[in-house]
């Protein structure tokens, strides 16, 4: 997946692109080697915990990692649009727990049913996004203090939602299922042929809309490479995933608001507004793009991917309680989004940003736990990390500055 570039500056034409090492490192420097520095990390990382830990490769325990960052990595999606704008929201964590417990109190207390209970949960979220989405760009209010108040006022939501009884255990097999959910091996094997066949005509579908439009063609190695590790990678996780339980529905959903949102933003008139208002709000304004709609817009998808990964949560967990959105659920999701690889500065990154970084920061979660090791030393890593990326970020957008800029 190519990663957007800034749109807010009329770019040259771009001479063909060299191929080899050269041009890798070169990339690396401006920061548009898409999601490579957090793949080689990830394999950095599963080797070092493999050595450590035989378990940590084995079937049961990725199937688990996997199960633990569907919930972070659908908030993370949420983060990620955000960010694209330039703006952040603090609140995601706050709204999961209280949407999930809005749906927990439906299902449960008040017998409706669970489909419209997980509606509920959603439309909570997204009206929560919208209302600060809308105080943000009504009254001028820096989307950090906006979004931090929301966490303040959805925690004491949450308690005031649960009541004293404090916790709220789920059993509904509709929304236990979600996150409990699991394929059979055949069923596994087809998705994975139809995910290897997407990716192949995708290519294709880009070479010849690249050809049509007069642009240069990609390079032929770099497409062949990328279609190589696509044949490797999905026959390799459907396999150790059918080792265990099968493929888990929780992962087809995470990857569901992956491809559906990156196919948003890379082929739709409003994906390329998002990019458009983060890369130079300005500008974008007078392009005739209406900015204040689509940032409310942004909020209010991040507000419902919100609850959606709150409701992933309670479906493993079988409960909501008084610490559901809480603890290093937000400072993780966020984290995910930057180290993916997405700009704090807006206007460039993917979707998939998400995804990977995601699974960098559950790997180290579920590695450390494995080997017993202090919360105290999984934050430091975690945040050693974070500020590695920010930095390398920061680096590369100053490489991209014109001579004379500040």
């Amino acid at each position: 997946m190519g990663v957007p570039g800034q749109t807010g500056e009329m770019a040259a034409p771009a001479p063909p692109e060299a191929g080899g090492l050269p041009a890798i490192a070169r990339r690396l420097r401006q920061g548009d080697a898409s999601s490579l520095p957090v793949l080689l990390g990830l394999v950095l990382i599963w080797g070092i915990f493999a050595s450590q830990n035989e378990n940590f490769l084995s079937a049961r325990n990725l199937t688990n990692l996997v199960l633990q960052i569907a919930a972070m990595g659908t908030i993370s999606v949420g983060i990620v649009l955000v960010l694209l704008l330039g703006e952040i929201d603090l609140s995601v964590g706050a709204v999961s727990g209280m949407s999930a417990a809005v749906m927990a109190i439906l299902n449960v207390q008040h017998e409706v049913s669970p489909a419209l209970s997980l509606l509920a949960g959603v439309a909570t979220g997204a009206a929560i996004g919208l209302a600060q989405g809308f105080w943000f760009t009504r009254f001028r209010v820096p989307s950090f203090v906006v979004t931090l108040a929301g966490l303040l006022a959805w925690q004491g939501a949450l308690l005031w939602v649960l009541g004293t009884t404090g916790t709220v255990n789920v059993y509904d097999p509709l929304l236990s299922g979600l996150a409990g959910t699991f394929l059979s091996p055949a069923l596994g094997w087809a998705l994975g042929a139809v995910c290897v066949g997407m990716v192949i005509v995708g290519q294709a579908v880009t070479l010849r809309r690249r050809v049509r439009a007069g642009l240069p063609p990609l390079p032929r190695g770099a497409m062949a490479a990328r279609v190589a590790g696509v044949l490797a990678l999905v026959p390799a996780v459907v396999g150790l995933l059918n080792a265990d339980r099968g493929v888990p529905l929780a992962l087809l959903l995470l990857l569901g608001f992956v491809i559906g949102f990156d196919l948003l933003l890379r082929r739709t008139r409003f994906g390329r507004h998002i990019l458009a208002v983060g890369g130079n709000a300005e500008a974008a304004r007078r392009a005739g793009i209406r900015v204040d709609a689509i940032r409310v817009a942004v909020f209010t998808l991040c507000g419902a991917l919100a609850a959606a990964g709150g409701i992933l949560a309670t479906s493993r967990l079988l409960a909501v309680n008084q610490s559901s959105g809480g603890g290093d659920v937000l400072l993780n999701a966020i984290a995910a989004a930057v180290i993916g690889g997405t700009s704090l500065f807006g206007g460039r990154g993917t979707v998939w940003s998400a995804l990977t970084g995601a699974l960098l920061i559950g790997s180290i979660s579920n590695g450390m736990d494995l080997l017993a090791l202090p919360s105290s030393v999984k934050f430091m890593v975690t945040g050693a990390a974070l500020l590695a990326a920010v930095t390398i970020d920061a680096i590369a957008r100053s490489g991209r500055q014109p001579a004379g800029r500040g």
